[in-house]
């Protein structure tokens, strides 16, 4: 009870942040906040058989099912970034970024997934020299690499071993993240191990919606979320022991949220807002930053899985040893944020199939007055303050870094809208630095180029620069948006004015 109690507290805390400014925040940011931008491998680099590559669930799922992206594409080319890397970097120069985020794909650095197998080594040395050449490229040009190993594309021949609910992967992945520490460990200071992955969890082994595609809500994502928890914590201890201290780095895991903003101050609701953010953040966050899953995780699926008459929970136990090893893995949070939702507690539903959302047991919509992307997600620059806020509050005041904000557009070069995005959510993390004193050294955008956007194929452009992907020859265009990052970038300041420190 007192730590229910504790839980509401913080929320109401949080809560006491104003909900709606329009003002732009006219405070410098810090002369050492470092501004970048985004991409993924399977997103925009193309290439993928290219030099031995090897076949990726997305690569696997896009070609043996041609439904399965809304508008039938597939990634097969993308932007071409692995043939026009070189042309990219000069745009990363252009723009003035700090610090750009990507991905190795897994699968093209060892096509099977195995760094030896079979005792043969089986690494594809073209993909080596790829990710070399573009990390020592982007030092040679100031840029800091920010460098994801997983971000959503597993080799398929894991997958075939039953992806991330095989325990085993947690070796596998092991053995991966040794072997990109040390070919490319000097040259990096920023990693992560994982971006979102409760959206690969939830959505791909809880639904349909994300490769690889298994519907097994309630259990196979809490599979899915143990086995990448012990892999991220596995690949950071073998960080921290033998690399870090030659290389100096820091690293953590990218965690996505949505700020869960109670629909009323109704204490069952304020509840739910809390409960929706410990099954959507603090399932990855709490092991990680606190140790063990969230109490009212641990609390929601046992009370179900005991009345759906299974014998233990579905969700699965950590023992003491596995809490202690997952604990205190990071050194800062990495922070993906996009949008906020309205939160209400919903009624206990029947028992019989197990479900996540049964489990979660929530309501959600949305405010009808708020301005909405390309995308439908509601632009509420206040809900990333107050996100900020609850991650201090909750987490013991850690050091920030947003790997990701942004959002889409309806193709046009003119992107006033992505401008009035970036301007409110820039305000916001201005306010939580300097109001709520949340230690944010970074902002990140989503993303450097139009992309592949998963399902969704390339309808939805969240690019700075538009890529036609009609044209063989993958043009980039500079939107307007470039204009409003650069001249942020090179200021530290939102405002037209002077800004004061």
């Amino acid at each position: 009870m007192f730590r229910q109690k504790k839980l509401v507290f913080v929320i109401l805390n949080t809560l006491l942040v104003t909900r709606v400014s329009n003002a732009i925040n006219t405070r410098a940011f810090p002369d050492d906040f470092i501004f970048g931008a985004a991409s993924s491998a399977y997103q925009v680099e193309g290439g993928w058989n290219a030099d031995g590559k090897g076949e990726s669930i997305w690569d696997y799922l896009s070609h043996k099912n041609k439904t399965f992206i809304w508008t039938g594409e597939n990634a097969d080319v993308a932007c071409d970034t692995y043939n026009k890397w070189k042309q990219d970097i000069l745009l990363l120069k252009d723009l003035g970024v700090n610090h750009y985020r990507f991905s190795i794909s897994w699968p093209r650095v060892l096509p099977t997934g195995y760094a030896d197998w079979l005792l043969i080594n089986d690494i594809n040395e073209p993909g080596i020299v790829y990710y070399r050449n573009l990390i020592k490229a982007l030092k040679e040009n100031n840029i800091e690499p920010v460098v994801t190993l997983q971000h959503f594309d597993l080799p398929q021949y894991l997958q075939d071993l039953g992806g991330w609910p095989n325990p085993n992967l947690v070796d596998y992945f092991a053995d991966y993240a040794r072997l990109a520490f040390r070919e490319f460990g000097e040259d990096v200071k920023y990693w992560t191990t994982f971006n979102e992955p409760r959206q690969v969890c939830q959505y791909g082994y809880g639904s349909w919606v994300l490769a690889p595609a298994i519907s097994t809500s309630g259990v196979g994502d809490y599979l899915c979320t143990r086995t990448v928890l012990l892999a991220h914590a596995k690949a950071y201890h073998i960080y921290d022991e033998e690399f870090r201290t030659q290389q100096n780095g820091v690293i953590s895991m990218v965690i996505d949220a949505t700020w869960e903003e109670p629909v009323s101050n109704r204490t069952e609701d304020v509840e739910a807002a809390e409960r929706q953010l410990q099954f959507t953040f603090g399932l990855y966050g709490n092991p990680i930053y606190n140790g063990n899953w969230p109490r009212v995780v641990i609390d929601r699926v046992g009370f179900r899985s005991e009345h759906e008459n299974f014998t233990k929970s579905r969700l699965p136990k950590f023992t003491h040893e596995e809490i202690e090893y997952i604990k205190g893995t990071y050194d800062y949070v990495g922070l993906n944020s996009y949008t906020t939702e309205l939160v209400g507690d919903a009624s206990e539903e029947e028992f019989g199939q197990p479900s996540y959302t049964k489990d979660v047991r929530i309501e959600t919509s949305t405010d009808p007055s708020w301005n909405t992307t390309a995308y439908s997600w509601a632009i509420v620059p206040w809900g990333l303050r107050k996100l900020l806020k609850w991650v201090k509050d909750t987490y013991n005041n850690p050091k920030i870094l947003v790997t990701e904000n942004g959002c889409s557009d309806n193709g046009t070069l003119d992107d006033d809208m992505r401008i009035d995005y970036h301007r409110g959510y820039l305000s916001a993390v201005l306010d939580a630095i300097h109001e709520d004193e949340v230690d944010v050294f970074g902002y990140t955008a989503w993303s450097f180029l139009d992309s592949f956007e998963w399902i969704m194929g390339y309808s939805q452009p969240f690019g700075l620069y538009h890529v036609d992907f009609t044209d063989d020859d993958r043009p980039r265009t500079p939107k307007k948006s470039v204009g409003f990052y650069k001249k942020v970038i090179a200021t530290h300041c939102l405002s037209d004015e002077e800004c004061t420190k």
